[in-house]
């Protein structure tokens, strides 16, 4: 296996979360307010989806799916182009442990509203009655367009998902045949053999950029961080506030579990300005005078300076090293 490929599969694992649910959605069509289709310029008028169900029919579904996706965007990177999230091995039982949470959330959320489908879809149908005449003059066709698109109760259930799916990196190395026929392998076996090799340098090429990209990432949210906290501490009533401070305390931590790459001079930064500037306390930093909070505002400065100049950094040689990592585990276990 290539070593940056051996090394990335050692350090952490593709996580793909998917939430369905239905949505209460009906895109309205010419007919189902009475006008003739061939009648209707695509390029002028659009009829757009309309809500069978009050937002807040759906609200707890669609925060358990903001929550579980936004958990994702924050403890993992984009992998292929965001096809898949590669979630480092010191994550992993923070991540799951949390989206298992949120699939109990998931579910309590969808029984409950099944439980009042029946309730809502009759409330929502006598409100569709009620404003159908604002957008028809046959608002009876309007209204049979609505009722009929919502689904029978005894089929909903399909239309629910929370699915966790966790990958190990792999190059295809070969595209299997064993389902056809001898006459069909020999037409289809160069071409699949082909393709297994495309992929496989695609992959490996990303690979490498993906890395690349990890390192400049974290780099430049810390860059990013440190110029939020100087703003809040510049801007704000009080100045320094002890949750502009854990904010940083928090993105430290996390930076140790996302380093997976192993950026050690990034890391050191931000060791030492915890060590020198975060064991005082906001209150501490407030009654220590110009000081004490000039110290503050210069340190974090200088890491958002370090910070931005490490991203603009080719990290050729921290993905070589990286990759190189696989390649001794490789030789040992061999």
């Amino acid at each position: 296996m290539n070593p940056l490929l051996q090394s990335l599969t050692r350090e952490g694992v593709l996580i793909n979360v998917s939430v369905r649910y239905w949505r209460a959605h009906k895109k309205l069509k010419a007919e189902d307010i009475g006008l003739e289709s061939d009648k209707v310029s695509a390029r002028l008028i659009s009829l757009g989806h309309k809500r069978l169900l009050p937002k807040e029919a759906t609200a707890a579904l669609a925060l358990v799916e903001s929550r579980a996706h936004a958990l994702v965007e924050a403890n993992t990177f984009p992998f292929l182009n965001g096809l898949a999230h590669f979630v480092p091995n010191a994550k992993l039982g923070e991540v799951t442990a949390k989206l298992k949470a949120l699939e109990a959330e998931f579910w309590l959320a969808k029984n409950q509203f099944v439980a009042q489908y029946g309730k809502l879809r009759d409330a929502a149908l006598e409100e569709w009655r009620t404003m159908a005449g604002n957008l028809s003059d046959d608002p009876a066709r309007v209204v049979a367009a609505i009722e009929a698109a919502f689904p029978p109760a005894q089929t909903l259930e399909r239309k629910f998902g929370f699915d966790t799916q966790l990958f190990q990196i792999a190059v295809p190395e070969r595209l299997g045949l064993d389902l056809l026929n001898l006459g069909d392998q020999e037409h289809l076996i160069e071409a699949r053999q082909q393709a297994a090799r495309e992929a496989a340098a695609k992959i490996r090429e990303q690979t490498q950029s993906f890395i690349a990209e990890c390192v400049t990432s974290l780099r430049e949210q810390t860059a990013q961080l440190c110029g939020d906290m100087l703003q809040s501490i510049r801007t704000g009533e009080t100045g320094v506030h002890q949750k502009t401070l854990n904010r940083l305390i928090r993105f430290i931590d996390q930076f140790a579990q996302m380093n997976f790459v192993g950026d050690a001079e990034m890391e050191q930064q931000l060791e030492t300005v915890r060590r020198e500037l975060l064991t005082r306390t906001a209150e501490e930093y407030r009654t220590g005078g110009s000081s004490a909070r000039a110290t503050l505002e210069s340190g974090l400065a200088k890491l958002a300076d370090t910070a931005r100049e490490l991203a603009r950094q080719d990290a050729t040689a921290l993905v070589q090293r990286f990759g190189g990592l696989g390649r001794r585990k490789f030789q040992l276990a061999a």
